[in-house]
């Protein structure tokens, strides 16, 4: 299955406009944004959890990272709310389940191998620092110095532009609330966007926006 693989391509995706699509495992959907595979797969999805649903236990050869946008997912290690950010590195375990049913953002088989440690961070209790200009808030989420890779949630007030810049690695966006804009058009909530390596955009906000950002990952992709 080959989903949006060309990642020399931009693509935008109104991601609740899309149909959830059942998934091998009772109670699990998916909205696939790109994927190369099959259920074994380098993948980003949005997966939504019904309440009191059970995956069965599995490992995660090359790392899995999510962000849960609704309700409460848990695994054997805990219980993680909406806005809960998780990266399990390559050879991780869990058995994945829900009472109260959830959606993560989710991106599957993306890690270098040696990355090893878990990280789990609750980004409502996490402190917020500075941005590029005023009006402008980023919580870092995750930092590889050695390949440039970025993971954040950002923050724009109400009226704040971000100069152009060039996207050198890549990235992708997903809106989490709120308006944002660039000069191809303005992205509402649950607005998924891949830019490729080399883009270059400006990004601004006229009521305020909340998105993440996962940067400097793209151009190692073939």
């Amino acid at each position: 299955m080959r989903v949006n693989a060309d990642f020399s391509e931009r693509v935008v995706i109104a991601t609740n406009e899309l149909p959830w699509v059942a998934s091998p495992q009772p109670g699990v959907e998916r909205r696939m944004l790109d994927r190369i595979g099959d259920e074994v797969a380098r993948a980003t999805s949005l997966v939504r959890y019904a309440p009191a649903s059970v995956f069965e236990p599995h490992g995660h050869a090359l790392g899995e990272e999510f962000l849960v946008l609704e309700g409460i997912f848990s695994d054997e290690h805990g219980d993680y709310p909406a806005g809960t950010y998780v990266r399990n590195p390559p050879g991780s375990h869990h058995s994945p389940r829900t009472a109260p049913g959830c959606i993560i953002l989710v991106k599957l088989r993306q890690m270098t191998l040696r990355e090893s440690e878990r990280s789990v961070i609750d980004t409502a209790k996490a402190q917020w620092g500075r941005g590029d200009a005023e009006g402008h808030q980023r919580l870092d989420l995750h930092t590889n110095r050695e390949n440039g890779e970025r993971v954040t949630i950002e923050r724009l007030d109400a009226g704040t532009s971000l100069p152009a810049a060039d996207c050198r690695g890549g990235e992708e966006i997903f809106v989490l609330s709120g308006d944002l804009a660039d000069e191809q058009g303005e992205y509402r909530s649950g607005t998924w966007i891949r830019n490729p390596p080399g883009y270059r955009r400006g990004l601004k906000s006229n009521s305020g926006a909340v998105f993440w950002a996962k940067r400097g990952h793209l151009d190692v992709v073939r």
